[in-house]
C-alpha cells in the first residue's frame, strides 16, 4: 500500500506553519507487517532530510543510531520497516520557529487518524514528541471519550503503563535533533523505550 495514496492534507487551514514543507510518507509498505507505528514531530525543512528519502537522510542518521543504541543493527530505513516498525509524523507540514499552534496539531490529528487506521495489526505506539503526544490524545479521545496518555513531562510518566485499545502506547521524545546524539540521558531513555515496544510485541 502507498502510503501517499490514502491520506492527505484537502486545504491547508493551518496557520503558523509551514505549508511549503508539507510531506506525507512516500513509501510502499505492507501495512499487515507493522506492529509498531513510532511517531516524530514534523517533517524536515528540506525533503531530502526526511525519514522516506534516498540515501541517508539526516533524519535516518539520529534514528539509526537510536535502534543501534537499542541492540538493533540496522542501517536503512528498511531495515526499520523489517523489525515491524513504521515511522511517521503528527504533524504533517515543517514549523516556523521552535513552536506548533495546538490548532494544527488537532487538525492534523485527523490525517494521522486516517493513517494509523491503515495499519490493523498494530501492538504499540512511540510517541516521539510533546505534539505527538498531544495528537494521540486528540485522537483517544474522539474514539474512545478518553486520553491515552495522561498530563504529566515525559520522564515522569514514561515508565506508565499506557494502552489504547489493545495496543500500549510509549511517551518518549523526539527522533531527531543536531543536540540529540550528544544528550546521552535522552538519547538513552527513548533507545530504552524502543527496546521496551519492541519486546512487547516479541520482536527479537
Amino acid at each position: 500500500m502507498l502510503i501517499s495514496d490514502k491520506i492527505a492534507c484537502e486545504d491547508f487551514p493551518c496557520e503558523k506553519i509551514n505549508k511549503e514543507g508539507y510531506l506525507i510518507p512516500d513509501v510502499d509498505i505492507d501495512v499487515e507487517k507493522i506492529k509498531i507505528i513510532m511517531i516524530s514531530e514534523v517533517p524536515p525543512e528540506k525533503p531530502e532530510d526526511y525519514f522516506y528519502a534516498e540515501g541517508t537522510p539526516y533524519f535516518m542518521e539520529t534514528t539509526l543510531q537510536l535502534f543501534k543504541d537499542a541492540g538493533y543493527d540496522v542501517s536503512s530505513i528498511n531495515d526499520i520497516i523489517d523489525l515491524g516498525v513504521y515511522i511517521t509524523t503528527a504533524i504533517k507540514c515543517s514549523k516556523i520557529g521552535y513552536s506548533i499552534p495546538t490548532s494544527a496539531i488537532k487538525t492534523c490529528s485527523e490525517i494521522l487518524e486516517k493513517e494509523l487506521d491503515l495499519f490493523p495489526n498494530v501492538k504499540a505506539y512511540i510517541l516521539n514528541s510533546d505534539a505527538s503526544i498531544k495528537a494521540f490524545n486528540y485522537i483517544t479521545k474522539r474514539k474512545t471519550g478518553e486520553k491515552a496518555i495522561f498530563a504529566g513531562s515525559t520522564y515522569k510518566i514514561r515508565h506508565n503503563e499506557f494502552y489504547y485499545k489493545d495496543s500500549r502506547v510509549f511517551p518518549s521524545y523526539i527522533l531527531t535533533g543536531k543536540n540529540l546524539l550528544i544528550e546521552k540521558s535522552k538519547r538513552k531513555m527513548i533507545a530504552d523505550d524502543i527496546k521496551r515496544a519492541l519486546a512487547f510485541v516479541n520482536v527479537s
